[in-house]
C-alpha cells in the first residue's frame, strides 16, 4: 500500500552559513561601521544584538535573505519579542521543525475535505498519508502544496 511522511525540517547547516554569509554583510555594510551588532548562532537559536531597534530590523532583513539564498524557507523563521536591557537590542530567532499539533490537524482536516481515498494519520512530529492508489497520494501532495500552511512541508518516504 503506498504511504508518504509530510515534514517540516530545515537543514541547520545552510542555516550556519546564511547566518555565516549574514554576518559577513554585517561586517562590510556602511551604515553599521562602529556600531556594535552581531548575529550568533548557537543551540538551533540565532541572536540579533545591535545598539537600536532600526538596526535590528536591518539584521532581520539581511537574515531573511541570506536564508532565502541558501534555500532556507523564510516561514521557518520564528522571531520572538525584542529584549532591551540598556543600549542592546536583543531579538532571538527560532526555527520551527517539525509539525506541531494544531498545524497537523489542519492538514489533515484539508485532506478529508478533499475527498481522496486516503487516510491520514499524526506520528509524533510528521503526518503519514496512506492510500490505495499512488495518484491519489500525488494529489495529496498538489493539495499540501497550495494550502495556506505557514510552514514550509517536505515530502519523505514515498513508497509503494
Amino acid at each position: 500500500m503506498p504511504s508518504l511522511d509530510i515534514v517540516s525540517e530545515i537543514d541547520l547547516v545552510e542555516v550556519k552559513n546564511a547566518v555565516d554569509n549574514a554576518s559577513r554583510e554585517l561586517s562590510t555594510r556602511f551604515d553599521f561601521r562602529g556600531v556594535e551588532a552581531s548575529f550568533n548562532f548557537a543551540d538551533e537559536i540565532v541572536t540579533l544584538k545591535a545598539e537600536g531597534d532600526f538596526q535590528i530590523k536591518q539584521m532581520m532583513d539581511m537574515l531573511r535573505t541570506a536564508c532565502a539564498k541558501r534555500g532556507v524557507n523564510n516561514n521557518s523563521l520564528d522571531p520572538q519579542e525584542l529584549d532591551i536591557s540598556g543600549r542592546t537590542y536583543k531579538k532571538t530567532v527560532k526555527f520551527k521543525q517539525g509539525i506541531e499539533q494544531p498545524i497537523a490537524k489542519k492538514l489533515i482536516k484539508l485532506i478529508k475535505d478533499a475527498k481522496l481515498k486516503v487516510q491520514a494519520q499524526i506520528q509524533a512530529d510528521q503526518v503519514r498519508v496512506t492510500g490505495k492508489k499512488r495518484d491519489d497520494l500525488q494529489k495529496v501532495i498538489a493539495l499540501a502544496k497550495d494550502s495556506d500552511i505557514e510552514q514550509p512541508l517536505q515530502f519523505t518516504n514515498f513508497r509503494d
